[in-house]
């Protein structure tokens, strides 16, 4: 099997964080976006949160005619959740098992206690044509519960790596190359994310054996603010090249 093409889908959460700080539309993520897409980017994420503390429901449809290469909206499946992605119809749709008040993803799934539920929820997304991707982390049996669902791919948390790839590169990589292969062996597609950062991105893709798409944020907007928007692009699709 050849390795496929990782896209970079940038996650623009915090250009809202930093737009709602005014209350106007200065940055605008639409401009980012659109942005981002013309230096090279291949998706636009974003993860419309309940108490709409960064992306609102409205900037979701005001992007959605902007995002020409891939649109993932993340987030936890509640009933408004489902009914905008539904309305919405982006490429792909990200599960994540957070609650309303959460900071950030700070875990995936736990697939086998939520196996029907979950299962529902991709059969509904699969039925309308949008690709459905679970976070989860390395547990192997847990991804075998994952394919279960039905669902097209998986987004690993890379949290766990981030922290031990300072100290140990490879130890750190090892069990998301284990994910990957068996990921593969099942018949899934692979993403992942979570404090990917120019420091680590490199390495972690070069021992993939299987890595569909990497979605980043808050690591490249904040490298954004000594480099650029146009160079920190550049800089992680040429990680994801070597």
């Amino acid at each position: 099997m050849s390795k496929p093409h990782t896209r970079l889908s940038v996650n623009i959460n915090k250009i809202a964080t930093l737009r709602n700080a005014r209350g106007e539309n200065r940055p605008s993520v639409e401009q980012v976006a659109v942005d981002c897409q013309r230096f090279g980017a291949e998706g636009i994420t974003v993860h419309p949160r309940p108490d709409e503390r960064h992306i609102r429901r409205t900037d979701v449809f005001n992007l959605r005619p902007l995002v020409t290469t891939e649109f993932n909206i993340e987030g936890y499946p509640s009933p408004e959740f489902m009914n905008l992605v539904l309305e919405v119809r982006p490429e792909q749709v990200t599960l994540v098992p957070d609650a309303p008040g959460d900071l950030t993803s700070s875990a995936g799934w736990d697939v086998a206690p939520n196996l029907e539920f979950l299962t529902d929820v991709v059969d509904k997304f699969k039925a309308r044509g949008i690709r459905t991707s679970i976070f989860v982390g390395t547990d192997l049996a847990n991804i075998r519960s994952a394919a279960k669902t039905g669902t097209d791919r998986i987004e690993l948390y890379t949290k766990p790596y981030a922290d031990l790839y300072p100290v140990d590169p490879e130890k750190a990589v090892a069990p998301f190359v284990e994910a990957s292969r068996l990921a593969a062996d099942l018949g899934l597609g692979v993403n992942a994310g979570h404090d990917l950062s120019l420091e680590n991105l490199e390495y972690f893709h070069s021992r993939m054996p299987l890595l569909h798409e990497v979605s980043i944020g808050h690591a490249l907007v904040c490298d954004a603010l000594y480099l650029g928007l146009q160079e920190t692009v550049t800089r992680y699709l040429e990680a994801l090249e070597h």
